[in-house]
């Protein structure tokens, strides 16, 4: 067996941990989880000073567009009386409940910089002191950072751009002329919100049709099908979400909505775009609330020129433009991500020149990311498991 310990300049071993997850979300969480349960120790390194700080930053009136039953960590369920669709509090909650119970042991305020391999484990280098690892699972999230396109006279523009996850109160909205960009699951959730507001004019540029569902049909939540739904062919997947939305919705272009360019289970694997859940916004774009209107092609000091070369005028832009991982320092010279940031594995897949390298919560599913970071943690401990790497073997 190889040397367990790496010996620095003032010749002070440092121990090979078993495992290391780095980020203490869902998928974190799950991870770490799932690995001690199958007999390997594992420590969470996590950025922020508390659990769940993305959760506290997002605006007040945010929820999931997952169903409770679906959106719990494994083996806690959300506490009887918790809506349908859990708020951003409980959320919150459920996160810091489910560390305590399962005695996770996270370390708070550790930024790992960048990871490197050394043949039998991995280096990481912190912003405290060097850690060793025989396997990595970094965990960090899709949507660590908040992605805004360089449009082109932006910097000049008058009014406000922000994005779609600092949308705040609603009622900051209030008798302002709003332009939306972007008609995914942000930009649908931040319509549902203004579709209620008394706001002066509120615009919809989209580029592109969304797949798009509504959280319930009568009195079923539609997320409660998911597990069917991920069961079936991508073909047969995009084809029932195209004629729910289609029987549910209409024909959503003579409202302005481009079309979709690819189905809904289909465009979560090539472009890593959610679903998006109506819960107003459609009966906006119908009654003239909402206008649809062409994607962006320049700013100006006073407004915004579309792309047919019309010019409107908003106060506020909210830019629900998507994420990135932000990856790139911490493993972009391996080699592991695709033109996006995005890891080229997730999960239980590995790269076997890489062994002991793990993704996890990287990718959006059909599912939601809470039964997803428990399906994922528990493919990657039963790799770690059985690759021998048990409390008695690190």
């Amino acid at each position: 067996m190889a040397d367990t310990t790496l010996r620095l300049e003032v010749d002070l071993p440092i121990s090979i941990e078993p495992a290391i997850v780095i980020g203490a979300g869902a998928a974190g969480l799950a991870a770490a989880q799932a690995l001690i349960r199958a007999g390997v120790p594992a420590t969470i390194l996590e950025k922020e000073s508390r659990l769940a700080e993305p959760w506290h930053r997002r605006h007040q009136q945010l929820r999931l567009n997952t169903h409770r039953d679906l959106s719990a960590l494994p083996g806690l369920a959300y506490p009887a009386g918790t809506p349908a669709f859990p708020d951003r509090a409980a959320v919150i909650r459920h996160m810091n409940d489910f560390r305590e119970a399962n005695r996770l042991p996270v370390q708070f305020g550790v930024v790992v910089k960048e990871i490197a391999f050394k043949g039998d484990h991995w280096a990481l280098s912190t912003s405290g002191e060097p850690r060793l690892a025989r396997h990595v699972v970094i965990a960090t999230g899709r949507d660590k950072q908040a992605f805004i396109p360089e449009w082109e006279g932006m910097k000049v523009f008058a009014g406000r751009v922000i994005h779609s996850a600092d949308f705040g109160d609603m009622k900051n909205y209030a008798g302002k002329k709003v332009l939306v960009v972007g008609a995914g699951n942000s930009g649908f959730d931040a319509l549902n919100h203004l579709a209620g507001v008394d706001t002066a004019a509120l615009w919809l540029s989209a580029r592109n049709g969304p797949a798009l569902l509504p959280k319930r049909i009568a009195k079923v939540a539609v997320h409660r099908l998911s597990p069917f739904m991920a069961r079936l062919p991508l073909r047969v997947a995009d084809a029932v979400i195209a004629i729910t939305q289609r029987l549910v919705f209409g024909d959503l272009t003579k409202f302005g909505m481009p079309p979709a360019p690819t189905g809904g289970a289909s465009r979560l694997i090539t472009d890593y775009t959610a679903i998006a859940a109506d819960e107003g916004a459609v009966s906006a774009i119908k009654s003239g609330k909402i206008t649809v209107v062409p994607s962006i092609r320049e700013f100006t000091r006073d407004g915004v020129i579309l792309a047919n070369g019309s010019l409107i005028d908003p106060d506020i832009v909210i830019a629900a433009t998507g994420y990135r991982t932000g990856l790139e320092q911490m493993v972009g010279h391996l080699g592991v991500l695709d033109g996006k940031g995005v890891p080229l594995f997730n999960g239980g897949q590995a790269d076997p020149k890489l062994p002991g390298l793990w993704f996890t919560g990287m990718r959006p599913s059909i599912r939601g990311c809470f039964a997803n970071a428990s399906i994922l943690a528990k493919a990657i401990a039963r790799e770690i498991a059985g690759s021998g790497l048990k409390q008695s073997g690190a």
